[in-house]
């Protein structure tokens, strides 16, 4: 069996930045174990299948391990392919998700994604997780991701991780969200997930569900820009639209091919 592939690096406008993501479309659902090793193989941090279902797409985001809730730079990566690969027409692209449904609209080669906020609340810190960071956050709070808070972008440069009680931690889909206020952005943050064979997502727009409502209380405004400052990199423009948030970025396809399979099983 021969299947489409693209990968295509998202949150970025050039190649080598932001958050890969490999991208197949099919024609029919494949088992769930097959999925997974397909995302397996493609080792990037999430894989996105979809199929099409009369006016919209169904989409499932795949990371090695197991099958995501809820994935940004995927869904962003999947409508990067389907408009400036597979050439829809219309500039909205519409999916069902895990999440609900979602929205993507695209205007000047610039993706919005309509996610649903995720507002995280005050909790404490575990003490595995205390244990392996090596700066202390000022506050904690937590929805899907717990969510960090430091003094400054350099405290969230210079977090190291002691992945011996960091793995320790049992957080299902999510991760842990390092942030500040940013030095050129309104904000930055880092994303790690325990266990993960990514073990820092390069470009994490899942956690801008919960940084976009946090930063607007903090912050006390509705439209902000965001850095992610991995090693890679990555650049989102956010807005806070109550119980749902603005997410935008650009993407570029890296690759285009094809995976092919031995057996349908």
């Amino acid at each position: 069996m021969k299947l489409p592939l693209f990968q295509v690096d998202a949150f970025t406008d050039k190649i080598f930045a932001g958050n890969p993501a490999c991208v197949v479309p099919l024609e029919e659902w494949l088992p769930n174990d097959l999925l997974l090793k397909i995302a397996k193989e493609n080792a990037v941090a999430e894989t996105a299948f979809f199929i099409k279902e009369g006016s919209k797409f169904h989409l499932r985001w795949f990371t090695p391990e197991t099958e995501m809730d809820l994935c940004g730079h995927a869904t962003l990566a999947a409508a990067h392919a389907i408009k400036a690969i597979l050439n829809h027409e219309g500039d909205k692209i519409n999916f069902k998700t895990l999440s609900g449904e979602l929205e993507v609209v695209v205007v000047n080669s610039q993706y919005t994604l309509n996610f649903p906020s995720r507002e995280p609340v005050a909790t404490s810190l575990p003490s595995d997780l205390s244990k392996a960071i090596n700066i202390q956050p000022q506050e904690v709070l937590k929805a899907r991701d717990f969510v960090l808070l430091f003094s400054s972008e350099e405290e969230v440069k210079n977090i190291k991780i002691d992945r011996a009680y960091f793995d320790n931690l049992a957080l299902g889909t999510g991760g842990v969200i390092f942030t500040a206020k940013g030095n050129d952005a309104d904000f930055v943050s880092r994303f790690f997930t325990p266990g993960a064979s990514v073990f820092e997502d390069p470009v994490t727009g899942s956690a801008h569900c919960s940084l976009i409502p946090y930063w607007r209380q903090k912050l006390g405004k509705n439209k902000m820009t965001a850095k992610q400052i991995s090693e890679r990199g990555g650049n989102l423009i956010c807005e806070d639209r109550g119980d749902r948030v603005l997410i935008s970025g650009n993407a570029r396809t890296y690759s285009e091919g094809f995976l092919y399979l031995d057996q349908k099983i």
